[in-house]
């Protein structure tokens, strides 16, 4: 449930700049498709994970995963600082995750 909960929300994050400059309605509804689909998983996961690590996964792997997406799908540049702290993101994830603290109890 985590992981689509993430997809959905890289996919809705990235679907926001369709959205920029002007109105229109598919990118709109893309983005509140996404978050909606996102946190309803979200919420699933917390039957099993603690909320506090639920929200440091979905939004450290979210932000790492738009923002190399991003320099994929749209051009945007990523410098070596940048990579770096996508980088100690994802090893954070897993030194958290790899703690034992992600259950409840």
């Amino acid at each position: 449930m985590l992981a689509g909960a993430i997809i959905s929300e890289i996919f809705a994050t990235l679907s926001l700049r369709g959205t920029a400059g002007s109105f229109r309605p598919l990118p709109v509804l893309a983005v509140i498709v996404g978050y909606a689909i996102s946190f309803t998983l979200m919420a699933g996961a917390l039957r099993t994970l603690n909320v506090g690590i639920v929200y440091a996964i979905w939004s450290g792997i979210g932000t790492a995963g738009v923002a190399a997406l991003a320099a994929v799908l749209y051009g945007e540049r990523l410098n070596l600082v940048a990579v770096a702290g996508m980088i100690l993101i994802v090893v954070g994830v897993v030194v958290v995750v790899s703690s034992g603290a992600t259950t409840h109890g």
